[in-house]
């Protein structure tokens, strides 16, 4: 019942909502702004926002008028508003939302007083109940929708609400069930605003409430999901309330210091940056815990985390953030610094990706808020805008890690980072480009990894742009193109495709044009490249950290003379480039097969993305020089495998310059092809297979060229019409074979030239600025789109008649062929082995498909329907639909996509009824007749003839489709990926298409086809259209599969294009299906299957209730056909909406007619809409009638027919014949009842189930008062509910509504749900009533339905029902308690305990007894488990004496087993069952079981321990699920506590979970009311209370606990084997302890770590004997690190650390103290206070002196990983301290001498272990910077003296100095190149002689 609700239920609302959020991409609003942002006071009408770019003034036909388009909105709104009235939701509704969404997407302007009126129906329509859910699955689905609308949903609530809305959620928060907390938590994320209240006493305003959210998050620690959904809460309050000058806004933005550093903690916390050998900060068993809050979880792909961190960062930042240490952008450049290591291509892990995103989306933002308050989109107040400082502070953070990422080795992560170098370049171009390109120019002269070189040429993609507008780094451009040039290698693909998009880069951004002329003195390069050159010897000696800032270094007139000089090599820049390329070209491999994917089909997509605007940028006689080298190669060489890109590239000349290319093209190729057919016979006869013969390839490679220079290139080709149109008959004439394609697709680029509106403009400026000149000023400038001028090509009226005639002569041509060859007497024969004539057929009828394609635009959809209307689309028409489809049964056979259409202008270009005109169309009429002729032809004589066939049906294809508009060519889709790949290097955050003129140009492009598009969407059949589509029907279930195949993919597409079409042919679809059938036709069954179910034919057919009986019947019938790939396939088709046959239709919907007449149009439509109406009534009526038919007829079907075919049956049954109206047909109920105990395993679930959902409508209709409506509006009759109003004003409220749980006897009420008063009391709360009445609301329908239901369970139905139940299972994964049993047996006992059913109380009981038998076997067990959990919970809701005569039977049975019945093998089931009867219910619901479970205590004399432990997890499992109503818990903490040293481990783990779960929900805060608790935890500080604060009690348990371990352990004599009181008491306590830190009240224990546990984990640690001991210690010592201390708290936790890691007597704890401290410092660093730093610090370093090595290792990796994350100032401060002292240190000890038989004085071992110490602190102090390049200035002393004083020491001091500077150099492989720079010759040769030399060099 859960999987089958989605399709139907969402489809609708989906739709309706989609549209709500303006359609994503194509947002009409800006998503930064919100409403009344700087708006005009009344300006009512216009956007928030003026359109950046004028779509229509761009285009080059006149665009409609502003009234046609309004009068267009009316048209749709009335139908809207129609077809809402009428309750017609689909298809009425359904349509004109997506008219309505054509209309928004084309750009056209809607007022804001309509959008408001739009944004509040389509909420509501989402949300009506009712609207075409199936009744039963509404509640499911309508979750789904409701969660996925709440995303958005808080943006539409209003700010001053928020009191209310947190007084109606926060009640339901509970940590006891913590699912309550995840469900709040997740709601008040989706649905509070985050906008700022009016500053009005009694609003609340973000610091009153968020002590209480930091509160909340205190409250479920160690959680991941919470962490993120905080930081979507802050950041977004960030955002909103940064315009708002009534907040406080200071150096932590809106928050106080205590909570930005929290929420820095939790950030360093998401990142799960590992550190030394913590563990993860989260445990997932808190998450786990979330059940139905999933649902309310953002989704990580559209809502990454770094996303929601970045947002808060930046959003909180201001300029007083900048000298005031932890502010907000201090802890940031903290953060950076301490985890900078993390970013390092070396040192990846899966934090990795993370960091990325962060850094990433932090510049993101942050360039995105700069541009918008520069522009004034953003109204910052002005002391809190970013000014230059804070700028530059934030990219100075930033820097370092970005450009370690930058050299990432993972593509993911790289891709982050190159958005971010773009990012901060934009911002801080002198202070990250210089860095850049010392980075760049090493890499691109090839000194480093491969992979560098490739970041290198991405990270110049991406910076080119602003690279060339900024004075003195421009200069570098030219130098970087010429050093990018050797990356275009065959050898290594990527990296020519890198090089390309680089100098693609640039290329938009200059003109590649001499700018030397304009100056005296430079005429050549010298002057630049004596600049370059010391420039980057400059950089190679300053290092990574250049700092160069040519706006002061270079005076104006210098950089400019730099720059013009740097202009004189583009001439030979451009011959070396295509040099390159063609090598290129020439080494490519053949390619395999179109559109693989391949790297070289990469790079041949990406050289004419590349040359394009490099072609178009060149100056004059650059162009010229290029032409002449392109040309000379196309003459002189046929490289056949780089035919395509060559033709690519000769296309972009051609684009850049069409008068000059073609003068020197088009003669040169006419003349070669002519030579090619004359003297080299090439294409003089038919050739087999796909390959072009050697002799064709020069001939192909000619054509391919032409056919490239004349397409897109605007009316330049007039000249050359004849030469032409000469060669192209000329060619056809004599070709045969393979290039007769090329010919045909040379002509439809022809026709497409001649008859295609497009922008022919490439041009780098407007026409003007040529005009004056080009100069220095004009690189990287931008154009503003409102200025743009665009050069369009409007085909004239020379071009059409020329495109006409020549359409008209290749139609004859191919058409008086193609009669020939299927005429009686063809010129090729038929027969004979090589298919000649087949070839013929399919390369004449390609030449149709393309020639139709070429002149697509000029075919009139009109004329084409054979429609004699006259205006053409100048006027906005509107398309009626035809009126064949108004039989009631047809519901909504029409699929929306093809319903009528609004068509705005697109400029069609010929006159309706012209001669023109009429030639065309009667052209096309007689390509079309000819086909159908083919068609016919191929059936009859040659049907096996695959090829030809499938030449057909793409002719037909593109006959029925390409209309008006290419469609199969997908021109808008294509041109819109290009153009968003292309803007990538220019889209900067928060500006506003600021991209090069060509693209701009582009734009105007894509939005002209984009209406073309709009306007070719679907049209009417003609005759001729109607015989192509049944022939394409009828082959679509062709016997041979390739026919097929092709069929009906022709016929998918042809029927999307026609409006109708689907329900034309289903009918004969059907006839053929039954035929092959009845036949055992097994191709055409698989055909029928395919054309039917797998495409979009079944969705119609499903509305269509003329077919859809049949259709199902045939359907159940293909299940019995006997082959296995059938069965597949049948089976296959029910995901593909088949399931969903037969569901109810909406029958009644709750719409809000108010809101519907905010849209009512002036006219009347009450006529119009009534006849609808009653129209659609008679379709719900006819169409219920047939499906109760079919229910019927299939239940016939079902009776004496094979399992397969009943299975399939039942499916439909259910569908079409359960309704709550009505329920269900005797007969369907007899079926059901019978079937849940037939003997056909499968089909007893399904019957099962059916019998399941039988009783659950009769309920749900009873429940609704018998009315169907009332479901809908949710009006149920609970006799057995209240509400209970909780007394506020009562202090002793809460203690006796706990104490009340505890009493014995009947309650008033029973409490089922956890949440009510656990956090805070709502105003009441649900409960049930404590003597519930029977319910006895039953009408005449229900009570026959139950009477016959009755009838059929006999005891005999029982006995069988059971039987089946104790039968073993087929799987092992079956063997669990079934609750879909126990559901079924709940709804029969109510019968029977009733007394309506034929079998009695009495009997049940017996079966039971038989069922048990001598309860031996397992399966026993599981059947008697499901019926008694089934039993006891079926009265829990009935009036007292029957529940207790239930109860009195079987709590004893249940106690017994409890008692004496369990074995590990069944104790699953009975832990099951009882979680099913008490489970989210009252514990006093069942007091009997809680009695008997409670009076439990341990017995030491029993030695079966299974016995013993299984209770107790009975008991356990009783606890969790009373929560903290449970009140019987000192008796058993009592009994348990006394007994922890228990001897058996099962029993110890199972009182271990007791008492944690015990102490877990002790805890409840029951605030009166929600007022109250946000007034409490404001008042006790700005990150709320602290929860979890453990009572008195609570502290004398625990420590009378341990120090009854201390007792013991003194008792234990060391190394006994032998288990004792204190290795099993503390293995019981480590498990409780164990328990508790994994969950989110581990918080409880804080006050103990430091004191009380510590020192008895680490003693636990050291029982070599017992090794479960040794890791149950472990395990819970590193736990104690990841506790959230709260700010302040963690003083003890690190004077104890320090205590036992300088005091303690064993090593092993000294060397365990040192994990805890790296990881609490580095996880702390927010929250630590200095003297807790200082201590940490000083013990480390002492312990380098350690008696013992290991230690002394351990603190010196510890020493290294607490250096390396702090913050620089902290680092400063610490380093010279510790470098002097270890160096005096390694000065003062020198190695003790050893004099030969004596033996070693003792202080000489004490002066060995100081200087060990010495060399480990130096050695900690040089691994702290593994990465940092240059080292820092002190290291390569510090490595020399190690090297020359220590390296030749004996034993483990010379050994640690060799394996430091091993290291050393090790994590410098990639850069030792620039950092040996860094050392002095001595210092070299002194590293040299400790690693022999080669080592080093």
């Amino acid at each position: 019942m859960e999987d089958e609700s989605y399709a139907n239920g969402r489809s609708h609302a989906q739709l309706l909502q989609n549209m709500l959020q303006n359609g994503g991409a194509n947002d009409t609003i800006s998503r930064a702004t919100s409403p009344g942002h700087g708006v005009n006071g009344n300006d009512k009408q216009k956007r928030y926002r003026t359109r950046t770019y004028p779509y229509f003034q761009h285009l080059p036909y006149k665009a409609e008028e502003e009234a046609e388009r309004d009068a267009a909105l009316e048209e749709i709104l009335k139908q809207l508003y129609t077809a809402i009235k009428a309750e017609d939701i689909s298809p009425g509704a359904v349509h004109w939302t997506r008219e309505l969404r054509g209309w928004l997407n084309l750009k056209f302007e809607i007022t804001r007083t309509l959008r408001v009126k739009l944004v509040k129906l389509y909420y509501m329509l989402a949300l009506a109940p009712g609207l075409d859910y199936a009744a039963a699955e509404r509640f499911e689905s309508m979750f789904r929708t409701l969660t996925n609308m709440c995303t958005y949903a808080y943006q539409y609530f209003d700010a001053s609400e928020r009191q209310a809305m947190l007084d109606e959620i926060l009640p339901f928060f509970s940590t006891s069930e913590i699912t309550g907390a995840f469900i709040v938590m997740g709601a008040l994320n989706m649905l509070m605003p985050t906008h700022p209240a009016p500053n009005e006493p009694g609003q609340l305003q973000p610091q009153d409430y968020l002590p209480t959210f930091f509160h909340l998050w205190s409250l479920v620690n160690r959680s991941k999901a919470f962490d993120v959904i905080f930081f979507d809460i802050f950041s977004r309050l960030a955002r909103d309330s940064l315009e708002c000058e009534h907040i406080e806004f200071s150096e932590y933005g809106i928050f106080t210091k205590d909570q930005s550093d929290l929420i820095f903690t939790a950030l360093l916390r998401l990142t799960e940056i590992p550190v030394g050998q913590a563990t993860s900060p989260y445990c997932q068993m808190v998450d786990l815990g979330a059940g139905l809050g999933l649902y309310l979880e953002k989704d990580k792909k559209k809502n990454p985390i770094g996303y929601a961190i970045a947002r808060w960062v930046v959003m909180s930042l201001s300029p007083s953030c900048i000298d005031k240490p932890g502010s907000i952008l201090s802890n940031l450049e903290g953060m950076m610094e301490s985890i900078d290591t993390f970013f390092h291509p070396s040192n990846q892990g899966n934090w990795t990706d993370m960091l990325a995103q962060i850094v990433f989306h932090l510049v993101d933002f942050f360039v995105m808020r700069w541009n918008k308050e520069q522009s004034g989109e953003m109204a910052t107040p002005p002391e809190r805008r970013i000014n230059a400082e804070l700028k530059r502070r934030f990219v100075l953070s930033l820097k370092e890690v970005m450009f370690m990422g930058l050299f990432s080795k993972k593509s993911k992560p790289l891709n982050y980072f190159f958005g971010a170098i773009q990012g901060l370049a934009y911002l801080e171009p002198h202070l990250i480009l210089p860095g850049a390109l010392q980075r760049f120019y090493p890499s691109l002269q090839g000194l480093v990894e491969v992979h560098r070189t490739q970041s290198s040429l991405c990270g110049l993609q991406m910076t080119a742009n602003v690279m060339s507008k900024h004075k003195g780094l421009r200069c570098h451009v030219t130098a970087l193109l010429a050093l990018a040039l050797p990356g275009i290698d065959a050898n290594d693909l990527s990296k020519t495709q890198h090089t390309l998009n680089f100098i693609q880069s640039v290329a938009y951004s200059i003109p590649f044009a001499d700018l030397t002329n304009s100056s005296d003195e430079i005429h050549d390069t010298t002057l630049a490249i004596q600049w370059v050159q010391g420039e980057m010897e400059r950089m190679e000696r300053e290092g990574p950290n250049v700092q160069i800032d040519y706006t002061t270094e270079l005076s104006d007139e210098d950089e400019e003379n730099i720059l013009r000089s740097s202009t004189a090599g583009f001439g030979e820049f451009v011959m070396a480039l295509l040099g390159k390329v063609f090598t290129l070209l020439e080494n490519l491999p053949e390619a395999s097969r179109v559109r693989s994917g391949s790297p070289e089909e990469a790079v041949i997509n990406t050289l004419p993305a590349a040359l394009t605007p490099l072609f178009a940028a060149l100056s004059p006689e650059n162009f010229d020089k290029a032409l002449d080298k392109v040309a000379s190669f196309v003459q002189n060489h046929v490289v056949h495998q780089a035919r395509d890109a060559m033709a690519f590239i000769c296309n972009a000349l051609c684009k850049a310059n069409p008068e000059k290319t073609l003068k020197r093209f088009v003669p040169m190729l006419v003349v070669g092809i002519r030579n090619e057919i004359d003297t080299n016979d090439a294409a003089s006869d038919r050739s087999s297979g796909t390959d072009v013969l050697p002799r064709d390839r020069a001939l192909v490679w000619h054509i391919s060229m032409l056919s490239m220079i004349i397409v897109h290139v605007g009316d330049t080709l007039m000249p050359y019409k004849t030469e032409l149109y000469d060669i192209a008959l000329y060619m056809q004439e004599k070709c045969k074979g393979i290039p007769t394609i090329h010919i045909s697709n040379y002509i439809h680029h022809f026709l497409l030239n001649l008859t295609l509106i497009y922008p022919v403009d490439g041009a780098l400026y407007e026409p003007e600025v040529f005009e004056k000149g080009l100069d220095v000023n004009d690189w990287g400038r931008p154009l503003d789109p409102r200025d743009l001028t665009i050069k369009w090509h409007l085909p004239s009226k020379e071009e059409l008649e020329f495109a006409v005639k020549l359409f008209e002569s290749q139609v004859d041509t191919a058409v008086s062929r193609l009669t020939n060859l299927i005429s009686d007497s063809p010129k090729i024969s038929r027969k004979g082995k090589n298919k000649e004539w087949s070839d013929e057929v399919s390369r004449n009828l390609a030449q149709i498909r393309l020639i139709i394609s070429g002149v697509a635009t000029l075919f009139d959809p009109k004329r084409a329907s054979a429609g004699t209307d006259q205006n053409g689309d100048s006027n906005m028409d509107i398309v009626e639909p035809e009126l064949e489809d108004e039989n009631p049964l047809a519901e909504a056979a029409e699929d929306a996509e093809t319903r009528p259409q609004f068509h705005y202008r697109a400029g069609y270009l010929l006159e309706k009824d012209s001669a023109l005109y009429n030639h065309i169309h009667s052209l096309r009429e007689d390509v079309g007749h000819l086909l159908s002729k083919i068609h016919n032809f191929l059936v009859e004589q040659q049907e096996d003839d695959v090829a030809c066939f499938t030449a057909l049906y793409s002719a037909y294809r593109t006959w029925i489709i390409d209309v008006g508009n290419e469609r199969s060519a997908h021109m808008l889709e294509r041109v819109t990926r290009l153009y968003a790949s292309d803007i990538r290097a220019f889209k900067i955050s928060g500006l506003r298409k600021v991209y090069p003129r060509p693209l701009l140009v582009r734009r105007a492009g894509i939005y002209h086809f984009h209406r073309v598009k709009h306007n070719s969407s679907a049209r009417h059949k003609s005759e001729l259209d109607k015989t192509l589509l049944l022939e394409l029907a009828a082959s679509a279930v062709s016997s041979y599969a390739e026919v097929r195949v092709n069929a009906q993919s022709a016929l998918e597409a042809a029927l999307k294009s026609l409006l109708a079409g689907r329900t034309l042919v289903v009918a004969p679809l059907l006839s053929t299906f039954r035929q092959a059938l009845e036949t055992d036709d097994f191709d055409r069954i698989k055909g029928s299957l395919y054309t039917l179910f797998f495409g979009s034919l079944t969705k119609t057919i499903s509305r269509d209730w003329r077919y859809a009986p049949e259709l199902i019947e045939l359907y159940i019938k293909s299940a019995s056909v006997d082959k296995p790939s059938i069965a597949k396939i049948s089976g296959q088709s029910l995901y593909g909406g088949l399931a969903e046959f037969g569901k109810s239709l909406e029958h009644y919907m709750v719409i809000d007619q108010d809101l519907v007449e905010t849209i009512a149009p002036p006219e009347d439509c009450s006529q119009k809409i009534t006849s609808r109406n009653s129209f659609i009534k008679e379709r719900r009526s006819k169409v219920e009638a047939k499906k109760a038919a079919l229910s019927l007829r299939l239940i016939d079907i079902c009776k004496n027919s094979h399992w397969r075919i009943a299975a399939r049956c039942a499916i439909f049954i259910l569908n079409s014949g359960l309704r709550i109206q009505t329920l269900a047909s005797p007969a369907l109920i007899d079926l059901a009842v019978k079937g849940s105990i037939d003997d056909h395993p499968g089909l007893r679930s399904s019957y099962g189930e059916a019998f399941i959902r039988i009783f659950l409508f009769i309920e749900t209709r009873a429940v609704y008062g018998h009315s169907a409506e009332k479901h809908i509006r949710e009006e149920e009759t609970q006799e057995n509910r209240l509400e209970v109003e909780v007394k506020n004003g009562d202090s002793t409220w809460t203690e006796e509504y706990l104490a009340a749980f505890a009493k014995p006897g009947l309650p008033d009420y029973f409490v089922d749900r956890d949440f009510p008063g656990w956090l805070v009391w709502g105003k009441s709360f649900r409960a049930v009533k404590g003597r519930p009445v029977e319910f006895e609301d039953y009408d005449d329908l229900e009570n026959n339905v139950r009477s016959q239901i009755g009838g059929l369970l006999t005891r005999d139905w029982y006995s069988k029902y059971f039987g089946y139940m104790k039968q073993e299972p087929r799987d092992a994964t079956a063997d669990r308690f079934r609750v879909q049993n126990a559901a079924l047996l709940i709804q029969t006992f109510d019968l029977t305990l009733r007394g309506v059913t034929a079998a009695t109380f009495e009997d049940i009981k017996e079966l039971i007894a038989a069922v048990f038998e001598d309860g031996t076997d397992k399966h026993q067990h599981r059947a008697t488990a499901e019926i008694m959990a089934a039993l006891l919970i079926c009265v829990m809701e009935s009036p007292v004496e029957v529940r207790d005569k239930v109860w009195s039977y079987g709590v004893p049975f249940l106690m017994k087993i409890f008692d004496d019945g369990l074995t590990p093998e069944n104790i699953t089931y009975w832990m099951t069952c009882l979680h099913m009867i008490i489970g989210g219910k009252d514990p006093r619901q069942a007091r009997e079981i809680y009695e008997q479970l409670i009076s439990f205590r341990l017995d030491m004399s029993s030695n079966a321990a299974f016995k013993e432990s299984s209770k107790i997890q009975l008991l356990e499992f009783a606890i969790q699920d009373a929560g903290w109503h449970f009140r019987f818990e000192m008796p058993i903490l009592e009994d348990f506590l006394a007994h922890i040293d228990h001897p058996y481990k099962s029993v110890r783990e199972a009182i271990g979970r007791t008492i944690a779960a015990i102490y877990r929900t002790r805890y409840y805060e029951a605030f009166k009311d929600v007022p109250t608790l946000l007034a409490a935890n404001k008042a006790a500080s700005s990150i709320g209370i602290k929860p979890y604060t453990p009572s008195e009690h609570f502290g004398s348990t625990v420590k009378d606990v341990f120090e009854r371990l201390e007792v013991w352990r003194k008792e234990r004599t060391p190394g006994d084997q032998a288990p004792s009181s204190y290795t099993s008491g503390s293995k019981t306590v480590l498990l409780w302890l164990d328990t508790t830190f994994q969950s989110h009240e581990c918080t409880q224990l804080l006050d103990y770590i430091p004191d009380v546990f510590m020192e008895q984990v680490l003693h636990m640690m050291d029982v070599k004997e017992d090794i479960e001991l040794q890791r149950l210690a472990y395990q819970v010592f590193r736990h104690l690190p990841n506790i959230p201390f709260p700010a302040g708290e963690d003083g003890n936790f690190v004077n104890a650390l320090v205590r036992i890691g300088k005091t303690s007597t064993s090593w092993h704890q000294r060397l365990r103290t040192l994990i805890n401290m790296q990881i609490l410092y580095f996880r702390r660093i927010f929250l630590i206070r200095t003297e807790q730093q200082e201590a940490l610090f000083a013990a480390v370093a002492d312990m380098l002196e350690d008696s013992q090595h290991e230690v002394r290792m351990g603190a010196s990796t510890t020493l290294a990983g607490m250096i390396r994350c702090s913050p620089v100032a902290l680092r400063n401060n610490i380093l010279p301290t510790l470098k002097t002292k270890f160096t005096t240190a390694l000065r003062k000890n020198p190695m003790p001498k050893k004099t030969p038989g004596t033996s070693t004085p003792v202080n000489t071992n004490q002066q060995v272990i100081r200087r060990h110490a010495a060399v480990l602190g130096l050695g900690a102090l040089v691994n702290a910077f593994p990465y940092a390049t240059p080292p820092p200035e002190w290291m390569p002393e510090i490595l020399a003296m190690l090297a020359s004083k220590a390296a030749n020491d004996a034993g483990a001091i010379g050994k640690t100095v060799k394996t430091i500077l091993a290291d050393f150099k090790k994590t410098r492989q990639d850069t030792w190149v620039t950092d040996q720079r860094y050392f002095t010759t001595e210092q070299l040769e002194d590293l040299e002689g400790v690693l022999w030399k080669s080592y080093f060099a």
